[in-house]
Formats: C-alpha cells, structure tokens, sequence
C-alpha cells in the first residue's frame, strides 16, 4: 500500500515538473499599449469594438481608443473622442435608408462613395497625426483597427511599423476578403456578404453570387486604382507590403454557415454579450404581467421606427391589436391609435428583455448584435432585414428552423399577423431556437478568452508572420493562377500546332506516296 502511494506521490511529482517546464516556454505579455481605431459610426458596431477593448483593458493592458461614441476614461483606457469627424449612422428615415441603400448594388455604391469620406475623416485627426509624425517612438505595441473592406487603414499600420489586427464587425466582407484574410471565397459555397440568401443553395443562386461577387471586386479594386494616379492622398499609395496578422471577426458558424478560414481568422461571434442587467420596473412589471406571454419588436439603431409612413405602422399596428401577447416596441415618437397591448419606448435593454422567459418572440432587423442576443436566449425571430449584412443574417436563421423573414415595404396586416401566430403557437420554432442556442453555447474557449489570448499571441510573436497565409506573398494573377493556366495554354497550342504540323507532314507524304503509285499503275 505504501509503495502504490510512493508511486502516485511520484506520479504528480512528475506531472508537476513537467507542467512547470512546458509553462516557462510560454512567455508572458506584460501590460501591452495597445491602440484601437474605430471607423465606422453606427452604435451596433461600437458595441463589437468597445466589447473587445473592454477585455483589453481589463487585463491591464493600456488601450487607447479613438471613437465617435465616447465614454469616459477609466483604468487602463484613454479616449479620443472623434464623434465630430465622423458621419454617424443613427436615427434616420426609414424609407430614405431603403431608397438609398436596400439593394445590394446600391449598398456597394454607398459603400463607394463614403470610403473617401471615412478616410479623410480618420486621417486630418488632430491627435492620430501626432502619434503618426512619432512613428517608430509612438511606443504602441500593436493597432487595431475596425474595417469595413476599406483599405486606407493599411497606411496607418505601415506608417507606425506595426503589428496590424482587424476588427470585422460583420459577417467576413467578402469583396475585400482578399486585403483581409488573403483568399477569394468560392461564390459557389459562400454568399456575397450583401446577398439576400444565406447558402447559395439553387443555379440561380449560385449565378447571381458570382456575378456580385465579381462586381464587386472589380469595381473597388478599380476605385482603388485609380484613385492612386488621380487623388494623390497619402492612404491611396501602394501599401500591398501590409498585411494583418490576425483578423476578429464578428461570426459564429451557427449565425453563418460553416465555411473556411485560414489560421490568422478568429471568430469571436457574441462578444458583446454582457451578463444582464435588471430591467427597469415598469417594463418588467409589463412582462411579468402578461398571461400569455410578451413580444419585442425593435429595427434598431440605424433608422427611426417612427419615420415609418402609415402604409406600413398601419398594418403593423393592426395585426398586434389581435395577438393575445403583450408587445413592447421601439418607437421614437408618439405613437397615434396605439394598440391597448402595445407599450412604446424611445430605447429598451433588448438583450436582458429577450433573456426574460416570458418573451416568446422577436421581431428584429437582424443586425448581428440582436441576432446573437437572440439566440443566446433561445427565442425565435420574425426577421424585416432592411440592408447590408440583414437578408443574410436573417436568412441564416430561417434555416436553422427558428425563424420567418419578411419584407417590411411589401407587409400586409393578413401575413403579418399569419406568421406571428404560426411563430408564437408552434412549439418547433421555440424548440429549434433553443437547439440553436445550446450549440451556440458550447464552445471550447469563450469569445473573451480568443480576444486575450490572440492579441498577446501577435505581441509576443511580434506580429506572428507565420499566421499569414502565403497567398498574401502572390500577386492577383498568381493567386488566380492565370500565369500557370498561361503556360499551360501555351503548352497546349504548342502541342496543337506540332500536332498539326506533323498531321499535314505526313498527309502530303502520304499524298505525293497515293500520287506516284497511281502514275506507276497506270505506266504499268
């Protein structure tokens, strides 16, 4: 007996030693001064990025962040408040947006056309030219910047000789997804990030995919063309020698489909999910006091439920009176011949609401915030997708079984009203939400451990180059590999004329042959 506890004593012993010595080779981060830049002016995306200097800078790591929605330096995190260079994406016309930005071409356009605006406006910064002119001495460590396919930030990163990290607040931009991760999707297996389908599923499909994917990438690389023989802007120069050495992008395979990413490629989906809060008394005591159990209906931040005109408040408005739920609804103005079950509010705390168990349905835009805060509650969507990433987002949730997608100009108080009912009566939606939920749940590492750990790997490794993909190294005709089909259309001409040429060769020889034994039979 004594001698098998020697041995198990020497057994942890072991354990122990050797756990100590594999350990000392991981070299440890010291607090880090980090630099974060946020481009884009919508909240939702403010959400994803300041979630991720969130776990930074409560890590002890220095994190300075320049943002159009500031607020408040504390511990370990310093502002530059940029809320007055920037356009915001916040609080506007309904019908406007949608006439502006609802297609995907005409989103493409848009996103032509504020490049330059965004650019410029992140570049005549004030405090961001100080740090630039002190280049190498700016003493950061490494930068991080969110992207939305524009590639001004390249310039920043080569500017400061630093290690550059992406954040994509989005599912993958794939038009730009040859800057961002090195590779081209296949429009065969994954859709455009602006398509209206999830999967490229049917021909057409697969057609319209590749179409807009090749547009797309056509038309931004000649912007980025010629933009550096005609702007003359420091950002518009060349600056294919930088890289990011890792992207975090704002995606899980339950949300998107499962598709390839190469190893510098994190997916930190839900990041910004926060344990709840408590939900202000007289919105609970409205959920908590409804018999038959509570809808939320919310489009966001981006536009202004209120600034909808009566052709669609009307049928929406209508359909609601008749549903036995209580709804609460994000409305930004008074509401004319509101519904008695209907209560109204300028802002709601959607993430604590959908947690609450008597919430039985959603009724969203599908922005990537709400659509993990619904599924990490579990609760099915009645999605009306307005724009850019939206249709897809939506239509990712309609195939996991937990969902029914509308079109929000087109709605009629019959369907409307149809498909609430059909959501809320039958089980298989609440019950395939909840599977979604579990899987989205079981992970190997949280969203906060990938932020930390890989930040302090690309600082450690001094921006860990052997994360790059080589397909960083080739230029567009290589990666293409039109230099090899070339060669091999050469080959195969090649072989085709020698072919011929022996071919004729051989006729005329046969030919001349077939002509002097005729003229020999005919002597004879």
């Amino acid at each position: 007996m004594t001698k098998k506890r020697s041995t198990l004593y020497t057994y942890i012993f072991s354990i122990f030693l050797i756990h100590t010595f594999v350990c000392s080779w991981i070299l440890p981060v010291e607090t880090a001064k980090i630099l974060v830049v946020n481009t884009i002016g919508a909240k939702s995306h403010w959400n994803y990025v300041s979630s991720i200097v969130r776990v930074l800078s409560n890590n002890s790591h220095h994190v300075t962040v320049f943002t159009q929605f500031p607020e408040g330096n504390r511990d370990n995190y310093t502002e530059v408040d940029t809320s007055n260079d920037h356009l915001k994406f916040l609080e506007w016309n309904l019908i406007d947006t949608l006439d502006l930005i609802r297609s995907p071409t005409s989103m493409i356009e848009f996103i032509r056309s504020k490049r330059t605006v965004i650019c410029d406006a992140m570049y005549k910064n004030v405090e961001l030219n100080k740090i630039m002119e002190e280049k190498g001495n700016s003493n950061f460590d490494v930068i991080i910047i969110e992207t939305l396919g524009y590639d001004c930030e390249l310039y920043l990163a080569s500017k400061l000789n630093l290690p550059l990290i992406y954040l994509v607040s989005s599912p993958m931009v794939t038009f730009e997804e040859r800057i961002i991760s090195g590779d081209i999707p296949n429009p065969a297996t994954i859709s455009h990030l602006y398509a209206e389908h999830a999967i490229p599923k049917t021909f057409l499909q697969r057609f319209s995919n590749t179409v807009l994917l090749g547009y797309s990438i056509l038309l931004f690389n000649f912007d980025k063309w010629t933009r550096m023989y005609t702007m003359n802007r420091p950002y518009d120069l060349d600056t294919s020698i930088v890289r990011p050495s890792l992207t975090f992008i704002n995606s899980h395979f339950i949300s998107e489909a499962s598709r390839p990413f190469p190893q510098n490629v994190i997916q930190v989906g839900g990041i910004h999910l926060k344990p709840p809060k408590s939900i202000p008394n007289d919105i609970l005591e409205f959920i908590e006091n409804s018999q038959h159990g509570v809808i939320l209906f919310t489009l966001g931040s981006v536009v202004n439920m209120s600034t909808s005109p009566d052709y669609i408040i009307n049928p929406l408005k209508e359909a609601l009176a008749q549903v036995p739920q209580r709804i609460l609804w994000k409305y930004e103005g008074e509401m004319v011949n509101k519904p008695k079950n209907v209560m109204i509010r300028k802002w709601l705390p959607q993430r604590e609401i959908l947690l609450h168990p008597n919430v039985k349905l959603f009724i969203s835009h599908g922005g990537m915030s709400g659509v993990y805060e619904t599924v990490d509650a579990g609760v099915p969507v009645l999605g009306f997708p307005l724009f850019y990433d939206q249709p897809r987002n939506i239509d990712n949730l309609v195939n996991a079984g937990m969902a029914i997608s509308m079109d929000i100009l087109s709605v009629k108080k019959d369907t409307f009203l149809r498909n609430v009912l059909e959501l809320v009566n039958n089980e298989k939606y609440m019950r395939n939400a909840k599977i979604v939920s579990d899987i989205f749940k079981n992970r190997p590492m949280s969203p906060e451990q990938s932020i930390l750990y890989w930040t302090e790997y690309v600082i450690r490794h001094k921006g860990a180059p052997h994360l790059m993909p080589h397909s960083f190294n080739l230029t567009w005709y290589q990666y293409l590999l039109l230099d090899v089909i070339a060669v091999m259309i050469f080959f195969i001409c090649l072989s085709l004329f020698i072919t011929y040429y022996l071919f004729i060769k051989m006729f005329r020889k046969y030919y001349i042959w077939k002509n002097v034994t005729n003229i020999k039979a005919k002597a004879e």
